[in-house]
């Protein structure tokens, strides 16, 4: 169940399959149909994945209110499982998608590529743009044009029971100020173990699988923190296994004789451990077994400055669309505070306007999660040039060639965690991406 919340949450649901780069019935390289404007009026289909029984009902009465506030427009939701939904899109004729559709972040550039989704600005109003946190803006923006916005975000931090903490002795940041160094985490691991019977003191999520896109959001963080990158200039030689790139998953590595494998999802709840490496959507339940010995932390610093992953589920606006005015005017509502809250409210995340993180009572300041709204007000986007020691909250690469990059990297995670040299297996992942991407010539889209 963990597992299954986690992927719908932090948006990784994303299929890792490469023959996803060349599936689209139109041909790679943006071509295909285009939107028509229309009327702004009639009926229009929106697709959305299946998630929780209370995500969908929020969104089912989003949908819901839209058609009672106004008669000139009617939506019509399908719900697609959750497992199936991004298949679904991608073996789907752009023709044949709807006008407005849910889409996984880190899809949305190979999207773009195949000819899916249409450039959503020029249909949303100036407000409702505005409105959404920059963090959001990024991960819906490609090649300078946005096509698609969020109800919600996501981030990681590292859950602490303070408890176990103050009673080994050991010191822990306040925020982001003075987040650990990877020096002093492991530190504070080695002094936590020296208290603990077997030594386990540290749960990464392990069942979540390191060669998943677990491994890509949860991790690819402490390669950024390092200084390092999955690409450069579109090329992850140079980037993926550059020596800060290397430098970081060699202290991944040792990490490992401090975690707790978690097979039965209870790690920290349980006490057995002091501390997650997770995100947001683990509050819930960290919450209620922990009560006030619980606090969230930065993940530690490499030298580049403590980085979260973020993105989540977003929505756009089909590439065939014959009535994208009226996708426009229910995208406008589908993103309003009110709906928003009640989606946020049934799933934890963070919301993903600036009103609404305003209003909400985990993440607006003083709330217990306020972490995370704060490393998503300082965002860094994808590119390697922006990702510096001033922003905190990176964008996972926007390429169409993601699939394979997310791939490659999760492998190459998963064989250091298991004993290989980082510095071989980052290099080998970094060959496979840039063959890759030489055979798709660069997923260039024009």
């Amino acid at each position: 169940m963990i597992r299954r919340q986690h992927r719908r949450r932090a948006g990784l649901a994303l299929l890792l399959v490469l023959p996803l780069a060349a599936t689209s019935a139109c041909g790679g390289g943006g071509g295909g149909t285009e939107t028509e404007a229309g009327s702004g009026k009639g009926t229009i289909t929106v697709w959305a994945h299946q998630g929780q029984a209370a995500e969908d009902k929020a969104l089912q009465n989003a949908v819901k209110s839209f058609n009672s506030e106004q008669k000139d427009i009617k939506a019509e939701l399908k719900l697609i499982p959750g497992n199936d939904y991004t298949k679904t899109i991608t073996t789907t004729d752009p023709a044949e998608l709807p006008d407005v559709l849910e889409f996984d972040g880190p899809t949305m550039a190979n999207f773009v590529y195949n000819g899916k989704l249409a450039p959503a600005d020029r249909y949303l109003s100036a407000t409702t743009v505005a409105n959404a946190t920059e963090a959001v803006r990024r991960q819906g923006t490609f090649e300078r044009k946005l096509y698609g916005l969020g109800m919600y975000d996501s981030g990681l931090g590292l859950y602490a029971d303070k408890k176990l903490l103050d009673e080994a002795g050991v010191d822990y940041p306040t925020g982001l100020s003075d987040a650990w160094t990877a020096e002093e985490f492991t530190a504070a691991l080695k002094k936590l173990a020296a208290r603990d019977a077997d030594k386990k003191v540290l749960d990464i999520q392990e069942g979540n699988g390191l060669a998943t896109e677990w491994g890509t959001y949860g991790f690819a963080p402490m390669v950024w923190s390092a200084g390092g990158s999955l690409l450069r200039d579109g090329r992850a030689a140079g980037a993926l296994d550059s020596p800060e790139s290397v430098s970081a998953l060699r202290t991944f590595q040792s990490w490992k004789g401090f975690v707790d494998p978690n097979t039965d999802g209870n790690a920290f709840a349980k006490g057995r451990v002091a501390l997650s490496w997770v995100g947001h959507w683990m509050y819930p339940a960290y919450s209620e077994a922990l009560g006030d010995d619980l606090t969230v932390l930065p993940l530690p610093d490499f030298g580049n400055g403590p980085k979260t992953g973020q993105g989540s589920w977003a929505w756009g606006i089909g590439a065939g669309s014959k009535n994208a005015k009226a996708a426009g005017t229910f995208l406008d509502h589908l993103l309003n505070d009110a709906n928003i809250a009640a989606m946020t409210e049934a799933n934890g995340a963070v919301p993903a306007t600036r009103s609404a993180l305003e209003q909400s009572k985990l993440y607006r300041d003083g709330g217990p999660l306020e972490l995370f709204a704060d490393q998503l007000a300082r965002p860094c986007g994808s590119d390697p040039a922006t990702i510096t020691d001033d922003c905190v909250a990176v964008t996972r690469p926007v390429t169409a060639g993601y699939p394979v990059v997310t791939a490659e990297f999760g492998k190459a995670l998963n064989a250091v965690y298991g004993g290989a040299d980082p510095e071989a297996a980052l290099k080998k992942a970094a060959r496979a991406i840039d063959q890759d991407f030489s055979d798709n010539d660069g997923y260039r889209t024009q």
